[in-house]
């Protein structure tokens, strides 16, 4: 393990932490797409991403089985974790709206995003991570 590998509960803090991630998923005859998500995640859990039923995320999610997302902090010292693993679809997107919003939101406007969104047909990413690959710059002694 280099210096700049986080350790488990290192990375698992930092996914936990609030990020924007960039979701990939494998696009035949082309490049991954990668998109920015909201997610949630607790530590040694699955990462989870609300995504439209007939989206192409959960069209690609369905062919593939398999998919990453990456979190970092932009601001300095730089840090990223990427998770890769085994993705599914399943139900469940009602449920989550108001914790995965208040999240990012916070409670106040979560009430309001959900209601706004509320009719959109939505379903669950599940990504297992099964490979982590990190990066932490705070770890440096360059």
């Amino acid at each position: 393990m280099s210096e700049l590998t986080m350790s488990k509960e290192t990375r698992e803090t930092f996914l936990a932490e609030v990020h924007v991630g960039v979701f990939c998923v494998t696009r035949p005859g082309g490049a991954p797409l990668a998109t920015p998500v909201w997610y949630l995640y607790e530590p040694g859990g699955d990462v989870r991403v609300i995504v439209g039923r007939d989206s192409q995320k959960a069209e690609l999610v369905r062919a593939a089985a398999v998919a990453s997302l990456c979190a970092q902090a932009e601001a300095m010292p730089y840090r990223f974790v990427t998770v890769e693993g085994s993705a599914s679809i399943e139900e469940g997107a009602r449920d989550l709206a108001f914790e995965m919003a208040a999240r990012y939101l916070g409670d106040q406007l979560a009430k309001g995003y959900v209601a706004t969104t509320s009719d959109h047909d939505s379903v669950v990413v599940r990504l297992t991570p099964l490979r982590w690959r990190t990066q932490d710059y705070s770890a440096w002694n360059g």
